[in-house]
């Protein structure tokens, strides 16, 4: 089809760095959503931010879930595409879709039901708790949209058609920008505050998911007689979880451990739940950055070796490290020096700024290392091995929380729970790249015997 692009020719930075640019719109639009609903909220005190907060933990959790069937068509389709198999890529792309569906109705039902006692974990004051409950109950509808969402996306970053969920995102973002102040402030409608920003969130990320229906089901279609929702067939399904779950794991996991991180902080009282759920979305900054490099790069190493191109793996690894180096260095040192004035742009309150400065500064020592754990996770992804990344991240990640309760008794106290994150992102980021350098190594051996 003339709409899917070969990376398998041809210069390597320049198309890469064109599919990034709008995969890191994209991911920058996501952040968006959480970071206007925070702005607004803040309006009404930390208490409200505290709530959302403590739901969004678990809208994290469905991200995570997305991922087995996100990964899972990223490789599937690019891979195809980079063999010459547009019949499969097209497989791969309906069951993907139609197993996110299966995975989003599950997850949102879960959502609904068990909100109070998710919210409870955290042990926040009733009415806080409360706030949380209603939030998390309307979001749970918008799973979904979200799942199938970041499915629609991985398939047109996979051909390298990334503009598109750029533009279907960015409609997105502007219909939650323009609903936030209606319904949270009740400005020519009921006040609903904290449930105000959950529905402006759901309704926006639906308008998303029929923009995505109508781009690849109507005039514009990346696939031939494409369907949406297809009779699963066993070895897709098998092949996009078996890509996808490790990742999935992976991060649903990271979203626990943060959870858990979080009731750790909620002892020196809510303003630690808010300093770390505000400024996790302000250092998305950075990893969004990283994120859309590395699904650029999965797509780009999936196609090159689906079509065995090993030398254009290794040139487009150390080009796109070499990019993400000056990225994170930057990050980290405006964080270093600057986190008070990042963090008080969201939450003004004087106390809220003091402890949100002091997180942004312990994980600006990081930035540098995590943006080379989540290029390198990328790398990965595209040659099919989402298992070793997701071994390392898990064992890592949950060492944050030991790391933590040690920390934590010292004189650092609630300044220890940033340092175990730190860290823990400083040792993944020193490893993952040296796994992916062995790789590397090996593959250039079989191109040899090859040859």
């Amino acid at each position: 089809m003339n709409r899917i692009k070969d990376f398998t020719k041809g210069p390597i930075m320049s198309p890469l760095v064109k599919l990034a640019l709008p995969i890191m719109g994209t991911s920058f639009i996501q952040m968006t959503y959480t970071m206007v609903d925070i702005a607004w909220l803040g309006r009404l005190g930390s208490a409200a931010v505290a709530a959302a907060g403590a739901a969004s933990f678990f809208v994290w959790l469905g991200n995570a879930l997305a991922l087995n069937t996100k990964i899972g068509a990223e490789v599937g389709v690019s891979q195809s595409i980079g063999a010459g198999l547009i019949d499969k890529a097209r497989t791969f792309a309906s069951t993907s879709l139609t197993v996110a569906l299966a995975l989003a109705l599950v997850y949102g039902v879960f959502l609904f039901t068990a909100a109070p006692s998710l919210i409870g974990f955290f042990g926040l004051s009733a009415p806080i708790t409360h706030e949380g409950v209603t939030f998390l109950r309307i979001i749970a509808f918008s799973a979904p949209f979200i799942l199938l969402n970041a499915t629609f996306t991985s398939i047109y970053n996979a051909t390298g058609q990334s503009k598109v969920p750029f533009f279907i995102n960015l409609i997105g973002l502007f219909t939650n920008m323009a609903l936030d102040p209606f319904l949270i402030f009740g400005i020519g409608f009921p006040k609903m505050g904290v449930a105000g920003a959950a529905l402006a969130t759901t309704l926006s990320q639906g308008v998303v998911t029929f923009i995505f229906i109508y781009e690849i089901t109507g005039p514009r279609r990346l696939f031939k007689h494409f369907r949406i929702l297809v009779m699963p067939q066993w070895y897709f399904v098998k092949m996009v979880l078996k890509r996808g779950f490790p990742a999935s794991l992976q991060n649903s996991l990271f979203a626990f451990f943060s959870m858990n991180l979080a009731r750790i902080a909620a002892e020196w009282g809510y303003l630690g739940v808010t300093a770390q759920s505000v400024g996790a979305q302000i250092e998305a900054i950075s990893w969004n950055t990283a994120q859309g490099f590395s699904t650029a790069l999965s797509a780009f190493v999936g196609q090159n070796y689906g079509a065995k191109m090993h030398g254009r793996i290794r040139h487009a690894y150390f080009n796109t490290m070499g990019v993400m180096a000056i990225w994170g260095a930057l990050i980290g040192g405006l964080f270093i020096f600057f986190g008070g004035e990042i963090f008080g742009l969201f939450v003004p309150e004087p106390e809220a700024i003091k402890e949100g400065a002091i997180y942004l500064r312990i994980l600006g020592f990081s930035q540098l290392l995590m943006v080379f754990e989540i290029t390198s996770s990328g790398a990965f992804t595209g040659i099919g091995r989402t298992l070793p990344p997701s071994i390392l991240g898990i064992t890592l990640t949950g060492a944050r929380i030991p790391l933590a309760l040690a920390l934590t008794a010292t004189s650092l106290q609630l300044s220890g729970v940033w340092w175990a994150i730190s860290i823990s992102s400083i040792c993944k980021g020193i490893l993952l790249p040296i796994m992916f350098i062995y790789v590397l190594h090996r593959l250039r051996l079989l191109s040899q015997k090859g040859e």
